[in-house]
């Protein structure tokens, strides 16, 4: 909707780095007329949808990691209020796609699961407990034998793509050893044996591997397919020895003696970058095979990218690039992204960042539509888990969706019963209230939960606010409410209805015709 659309009766947008003040404003056209004519609108483009049934050449995944249905909203509001025009009527780029359903997130032990088992249904189709990456629920989380873990492996997408002469890729702004992007291709018995200090010496003599050495160490001749394509993320520490040192100055975590980057290289002809510079460097044309390890551990958040040590790529850039390397494979690619850090925001209580993170995965999937042909790429957009995160009260239209509660026909806060403002986005849980407090930096302070201070001179839209949250904890914690998926292409279809997690899989798999 362009901004000349509207009758303004006050609209100030400042746009500071991210930061956005936007007051109240009546959308003129909105009227009885406007909405039924919205609604014809809408309906004859139902009435145009015509299945894709045909096979796909390409399935994209991309999982918000935390990316709950509130977390949604949330950012659409967000992203349209940085804009300038009505964040509530705007929408995400995967809002638009034409199939949606909801996922039922329990895991086979948790009402409310963690990213291992969540992610293990939609890559492999099973459900399992809590802590477990791509094994079946009857394996004990920490069995120290690998024998019991080979037993009890489920095959995942990405295993089935590599063995049908696909290309693969994982992007992930988190570390490509955390759960999300290990669920596609590690199996063991907890998702944080991510480097052999990592694992208790019971596994190591049970002959164990670790997360990052079954990315090199299961595929290729003798296992399986020809080895990952495309691996962008962080966590370039758990790939080195404790004996180096990386380009940010930090150590390697592996005491075996393992350099698994330069495995990688050696084993599957790849190239392996760092950096920003190292990335734009890479020609798709000629790059077979690339991984690139941009942090010691996570990302950044997109917020504080352009401070990073080394320079790193955004989440959009890396799944571009991803895309541009493995279209060029004639049978066609398996991706998954994952916007990990949308997650992290959320559990530090930092709704600013939670939604950033996810426009940052809108642009990724905005990216993704620019370089595929729609006819023969299924796009799979969804959440593994839901946050506490709230949108709340009765705030007037274009009321800033981080700025405390104003009411329709008001210009100052409402009240709550203790006299105090109140913010519209909260957490249930958390570490609560926290300014100038970067992102993560909040679990080096004190737990501020509760009503602990007077809102009315507090700026609840810098970047570096924390939210109020109700119940004191370390951490905020994941959400058990259902998620949404959104699906265009072939096969899209499919996803409808409420289903549970592990139905994706038979989605994404039905469309390869595996």
């Amino acid at each position: 909707m362009n901004i000349s659309t509207l009758k303004h009766t006050t609209l100030i947008a400042i746009l500071l780095g991210f930061q956005l003040v936007f007051s109240s404003i009546v959308l003129a056209e909105e009227n009885a007329r406007f909405w039924l004519d919205d609604g014809t609108a809408r309906l004859n483009n139902s009435k145009k949808l015509s299945p894709n049934t045909h096979k796909a050449k390409n399935v994209i995944l991309f999982v918000g990691d935390g990316m709950g249905i509130a977390t949604v909203t949330g950012a659409r509001i967000f992203e349209g209020q940085l804009q300038g025009v009505d964040g509530e009527r705007h929408s995400l780029s995967f809002e638009q796609f034409p199939y949606v359903a909801l996922s039922k997130t329990y895991s086979a032990n948790q009402q409310t699961a963690d990213s291992a088992p969540t992610m293990t249904a939609i890559i492999s189709g099973v459900k399992t407990n809590d802590g477990l990456l791509s094994l079946n629920q009857s394996v004990a989380r920490n069995e120290p034998d690998q024998r019991v873990l080979a037993e009890n492996k489920v095959t995942t997408l990405l295993e089935q793509a590599e063995q049908a002469g696909k290309a693969t890729g994982i992007v992930s702004t988190a570390r490509i050893t955390h759960a999300t992007p290990a669920a596609t291709y590690a199996h063991i018995s907890n998702r944080d044996w991510e480097a052999n200090v990592n694992l208790p010496l019971t596994a190591v003599s049970g002959g164990v591997k670790d997360i990052a050495a079954q990315l090199v160490d299961n595929f290729g001749p003798g296992k399986i397919g020809d080895g990952i394509e495309v691996v962008f993320g962080g966590g370039r520490s758990y790939f080195l020895p404790n004996t180096m040192t990386d380009i940010e100055g930090a150590k390697g975590r592996r005491t075996d003696g393992r350099h698994l980057i330069q495995e990688y290289v050696s084993k599957f002809g790849g190239v392996y970058v760092e950096n920003q510079a190292g990335f734009d460097a890479i020609n798709p044309a000629t790059t077979t095979k690339v991984l690139g390890l941009f942090n010691p551990s996570h990302m950044e958040y997109e917020q504080d990218r352009p401070q990073d040590i080394a320079g790193e790529p955004s989440l959009a850039d890396m799944t571009g690039k991803a895309i541009d390397i493995l279209k060029k494979n004639r049978s066609g690619f398996f991706l998954m992204v994952e916007g990990g850090r949308i997650d992290h925001a959320s559990h530090a209580g930092n709704a600013y960042r939670t939604f950033s993170e996810t426009v940052a995965l809108s642009n990724a999937v905005r990216t993704a539509l620019s370089k595929v042909n729609p006819d023969e790429t299924l796009i799979i957009v969804t959440a593994d888990h839901s946050h506490t995160l709230t949108i709340s009260g009765y705030p007037k239209r274009g009321n800033p969706i981080l700025g405390k509660v104003v009411e329709p026909g008001k210009t100052t806060p409402a009240l709550g019963a203790d006299g105090k403002p109140y913010n519209t986005v909260s957490f249930a849980n958390g570490p609560g209230y926290h300014t100038d407090t970067p992102g993560d930096a909040v679990y080096d302070t004190a737990i501020s939960a509760g009503r602990v201070v007077d809102m009315t001179d507090v700026d609840s839209e810098d970047p570096d606010f924390h939210q109020e949250a109700l119940v004191p904890l370390s951490a905020e914690t994941h959400g058990g409410e259902d998620v949404a998926i959104y699906a265009t292409g072939p096969k899209a279809y499919l996803v409808h209805g409420v289903q549970e997690q592990s139905y994706l899989y038979q989605v994404m798999k039905e469309a390869f015709g595996f």
